[in-house]
Order: C-alpha cells, then sequence, then structure tokens
C-alpha cells in the first residue's frame, strides 16, 4: 500500500468504547481531531482520564489527538469516522437517532471531496440508503460526486488489552474501489495494513452484525444446556471441561448476556431478515435465551430462598457486580439489572457492589445505590457472584464466610468460587 499524508485531517466523532482508542491509533500518523458532544467528556479526556479505562493517562498525555466539542474545530476535515452508538429501543427496534444525528452534523461541517466512514454496528444498507441521503440534505452535496461513504466495522472488545485495534485485521469498505483502497491505506497505518477489503459496503456491514450474532447465539446454547444440566443435578462447569477436551468445542459459558454488542447486534440483523420477508428463527430464539437468563436464575434463587427463611420473610441479598462484563466499568446494557429487578419484585432486598462500576452512573441509569465497602455491612441471606471481577476470584472461604450467614446461599453464576471451599453451613448454588 502507498503512504497516505501526514497532513491528512481525521475528525473522530464520538469517543467512547470504540471512538477514542481509534482516534489516538490514528493521531501516530495523521492530523486527528477527536469530537464528542459530551463537554465533561471532553475535560476530562484533555485532563488525560479515559472514564472507559480503554487508554491510560500516560498515552493520553502524550498523544497528539486535539479533543473537542465545538463544531468549529471540524470543519473542512478530509475524513470524518463515525463511532456513535446505536442501540435499540424499547421494542428492540434499531434505534438510529445518534448515527442519524451524526450524519446531519458531519453535512454541516464538511467540504466537497470528504470521506464519511462509519464504524457504528448497523444492518446491510443503513451506511448508503439511510446516512448517506442524511448527509446530502444537510450539506446541499451530492453523494458519489461530492462526497464519498465508507464502511470499517469497529471491533473493539472493553477491557481487553490483547485484540486492540492496532492489533486485529481491519474490514475496510468504500463507496468506489477507489474511496476502499484510500481507506485501507488510513487504517493500514495503524495495524501494520493488516486490512481486508470487503467488494461492498452492504458487505462489510453485514460481515458486522453477524460476528456478535453468532456470539449470541452460542452462549445461548449454553445458557439453555446449563439450565437442562441443571435440572439432572450436573454442574455445567464440569460438562464443558470435558467437552473442551475435544479440539474443535468452541468455549463458551454460562451468563448473563449484556454490553451493547452481543445484547444489541442480533436485533440489527434480525430487524433486516423481517424487512425481507424472512423470520430469523435461530436468531430471535437465541435472543429470547439469553433475555430471559436474569428472570429465570430470580426465580431459581426465589425458590432456594423459601427453603431457608421463616415464612413469609424475605431474604437479604448481595450481588456482586453490575458491570455487563468483568474487569470494565462499562455498565450498558447490563443484563444483572434484570436480576435485580426480578429478585426485588419477588419482594427480597437487593444490594449490588461492584468496584469496577462508576457509582455516579449506577444510580443515573438504573437508580441504585452502590455498597460502598464490603467490610461494613451485615451478612446477607444470599451471595450473588454475577460478574467475574478479578477482585471476586481473589476471595477466600473467610472471605465469603464474612458475608454471608450460616445457612445462606452463595450462588455462583459464572464458577467464580468452584475451585475454593465455602463456608461452613452455608449452601450453594450454580448453573
Amino acid at each position: 500500500m502507498n503512504k497516505v499524508s501526514s497532513s491528512l485531517k481525521v475528525c473522530v466523532i464520538g469517543l467512547g468504547y470504540v471512538g477514542l482508542p481509534l482516534a489516538v491509533s490514528l493521531a501516530k500518523h495523521f492530523k486527528v481531531t477527536g469530537f464528542d458532544i459530551n463537554e465533561t467528556r471532553i475535560q476530562e479526556l484533555k485532563n488525560h482520564y479515559d472514564r472507559t479505562w480503554e487508554i491510560d493517562e500516560a498515552r493520553l498525555q502524550a498523544s497528539s489527538l486535539n479533543v473537542s466539542y465545538t463544531l468549529d474545530d471540524i470543519k473542512a476535515q478530509d475524513i470524518y469516522i463515525v463511532t456513535v452508538p446505536t442501540p435499540v429501543d424499547h421494542r428492540n427496534q434499531p434505534d438510529l437517532m445518534a448515527v442519524l444525528k451524526a450524519s446531519e452534523m458531519v453535512g454541516k461541517v464538511m467540504q466537497k471531496g470528504a470521506i464519511v466512514v462509519f464504524e457504528s454496528t448497523v444492518y446491510p444498507g443503513v451506511t448508503e440508503d439511510i446516512c448517506g441521503p442524511a448527509i446530502e440534505r444537510a450539506s446541499n452535496l451530492v453523494c458519489g460526486k461530492d462526497f464519498f461513504l465508507g464502511y470499517s466495522p469497529e471491533r473493539i472488545n472493553p477491557g481487553d488489552k490483547e485484540h486492540t485495534v492496532d492489533k486485529i485485521t481491519k474490514v475496510v469498505s468504500g463507496q468506489t474501489p477507489e474511496i476502499a483502497k484510500l481507506l485501507g491505506e488510513i487504517y493500514g497505518a495503524t495495524n501494520n495494513n493488516n486490512i481486508h477489503i470487503t467488494p461492498t459496503i452492504k458487505t462489510a456491514e453485514a460481515a458486522k452484525v453477524i460476528e456478535n450474532a453468532q456470539r449470541d447465539i452460542n452462549i445461548a446454547f449454553i445458557n439453555e444446556i446449563a439450565l437442562i444440566f441443571k435440572k439432572m443435578g450436573i454442574s455445567v462447569y464440569d460438562v464443558l471441561e470435558a467437552a473442551e477436551t475435544k479440539w474443535n468445542f468452541l468455549p463458551f459459558k454460562p451468563g448473563l448476556v449484556g454490553g451493547h454488542c452481543i445484547g444489541v447486534d442480533p436485533f440489527y440483523l434480525a430487524h433486516c431478515a423481517k424487512e425481507l420477508g424472512h423470520n430469523p428463527e435461530i436468531i430471535l430464539s437465541g435472543r429470547r435465551i439469553n433475555d430471559a437468563m436474569g428472570f429465570v436464575i430470580a426465580d431459581y434463587l426465589s425458590d432456594e430462598l423459601k427453603n431457608i427463611l421463616a415464612y413469609g420473610s424475605k431474604a437479604r441479598v448481595l450481588i456482586m457486580g453490575l458491570t455487563f462484563k468483568e474487569n470494565v466499568p462499562d455498565l450498558r446494557n447490563t443484563k444483572v439489572y434484570d436480576l435485580v429487578s426480578a429478585l426485588s419484585a419477588r419482594g427480597h432486598n437487593v444490594d449490588v457492589y461492584d468496584p469496577h462500576a462508576n457509582r455516579e452512573e449506577a444510580f443515573k441509569y438504573y437508580n441504585l445505590p452502590l455498597v460502598k465497602d464490603l467490610d461494613e455491612i451485615e451478612p446477607y441471606d444470599c451471595l450473588i457472584g454475577a460478574v467475574p471481577h478479578d477482585e471476586f476470584k481473589d476471595f477466600t472461604t473467610k472471605r465469603l464466610a464474612q458475608l454471608i450467614k450460616q445457612g445462606g446461599i452463595v450462588a455462583d453464576l459464572k464458577g467464580i468460587w468452584r475451585n475454593i471451599e465455602m463456608p461452613a453451613k452455608v449452601k450453594t448454588w450454580n448453573l
């Protein structure tokens, strides 16, 4: 690939889990401005603090990246890369509001010849059929003539320090072969030209949306067999350890499936399929299983708690972990909240502790006042290990005994404590 000019002006719109690492990586090679509408976020980044924990203080301080929440600072850029979220609404239908607002904003500030690249997860056709026209309306320019489109699906895995944006294969597509080649050179500068160019933008959009749908379906299968084996009195973890000795067995684990990608992307694919008159049975069945897990677990545990409590009394329950996965502060679409809600609806008094979650965000988005200090609490009737943070994996038998009453229940949803001895007179419940 040819070397792209280092004077190229690139704007990354949306500085969250996806946009910030990308912007920092691109800033090593080009003139990059990161834009976000959240003024607080911009000020934090200017002070070299990243609340997502993806980029540490030293890297932010050393980076040439400029950040701004002011539109004047992103006028007349050569490349705009949109990394805003694409969630679903209360009916699990695609919510394109953020990506449409970003498209309109780009249209107002860009000049002729600009390239607009989308990294947000969408179903095939959104970039060209929805975003392109939105940019046209805002800019009074003609798509494919005055400006061009590209799509490069994000593959950021929050908290993953191995598969970072500079170490993974980047899928790239463009409105024309020339645009695709140029974008391949730009992204290739960040990852040693580890680029896969697709023949069309729709191909790249489709590739992204099936990546997480596939994981969702695989986890749904494991969740279903976990519930089956639970009824049989068999540990699903013992079963998986045996099955994983086969070279081609896929090592998925049961649990609550949340987050912004796996719990959302399948609905984008399902929406697209329905628009074409196809009923996406496997995709939606996987979603139903995974979405129901918090409520199913609450039912199981409520039945168990009836056996240890005086008639009519309700349990004090402590849930360990609120983030959607281990060792990250990301609370987006966490299914632990389903478990909290379901247990609370059954009359139990539920507290939550998570050393990684932002306390203000937990209260703002879920109305949950997180427990501050485990050393200042009375033992609970039920302790639930919901998220396998490293801090929880380090718990000892003595530590568990400090948190749980004698005769209480330790419910280990992720196999966090399966290899340590439980405190005396404590019951265990596992998937």
